[in-house]
């Protein structure tokens, strides 16, 4: 396979029904092709959510979530990792509100801007919420090159530089440690170019993993529900 098409490569990282796995390999094509290496760009982020829409990339419906059981595993350790600002964030300061995960790099040629989108989406859904009944976490999976700087420029550049949304990096083995967690393997490709994640993991005030979802096929206010009623009662949205 040719290294232009390799950069957007999707491992396939966590299982789903059919309908997932038919929403990953319609992703996978998209971010493939020559027309979203344009589209997939800081200014435009808008437009690519609604071209990924059309494309029918995006089914927005309640079935095609992918969920997942509770998790044994504890995804807020004691691991500190270093935000945007270049101050040091212990994990396990979050307990005690919900935490939705994503995980991406800054230099990602597409993908990632989608999802780094759709969380602004979710934030814009919770308005206050965001900080003081919920945390929004984005770590990079590239931390030999995202730097706190860069992470700082991309939030800036995605208007993600909120009030409680933290981008963190740390040495890779402290990456590889919390992606373990979530049961995910960073990998690089030849070119190097990273893997990437397609899903969102919302983690509950206790520090467990309560829902996973492909981040595609999921509407932004089902999310923020799931997000709202974990906060008031640990609970997850009918």
């Amino acid at each position: 396979m040719e290294p232009s098409k390799r950069v957007c490569e999707v491992r396939v990282m966590l299982s789903g029904n059919r309908k997932a796995r038919t929403g990953r390999k319609a992703f996978m094509y998209f971010a493939r092709t020559g027309v979203a290496k344009e589209l997939f760009r800081p200014i435009t982020a808008l437009i690519v959510m609604a071209v990924v829409t059309i494309s029918g990339c995006n089914n927005n419906t309640e079935g095609m979530a992918s969920y997942s059981p509770t998790s044994q595993a504890d995804c807020l350790p004691d691991l500190k990792l270093v935000d945007q600002y270049g101050r040091q964030v212990s994990l396990t300061s979050l307990k005690g509100k919900p935490v939705l995960f994503d995980f991406f790099y800054t230099t990602c040629p597409g993908p990632c801007l989608v999802l780094t989108a759709r969380m602004r989406s979710i934030a814009e859904e919770l308005g206050t919420g965001l900080g003081s009944k919920a945390s929004f976490v984005s770590v990079t999976v590239d931390p030999e090159r995202d730097s706190p700087p860069q992470l700082l420029a991309y939030a800036k550049e995605q208007r993600a530089d909120r009030k409680g949304w933290l981008f963190l990096t740390g040495t890779p083995a402290q990456i590889d440690q919390l992606m373990a967690r979530f049961k995910l393997v960073r990998q690089h490709e030849s070119d190097g170019s990273v893997e990437h994640v397609l899903e969102f993991f919302l983690v509950g005030p206790d520090g467990h993993l309560r829902f996973q979802y492909l981040a595609s096929e999921v509407h932004s206010e089902r999310i923020a529900a799931d997000i709202e009623r974990a906060a008031r009662n640990g609970g997850l949205a009918k």
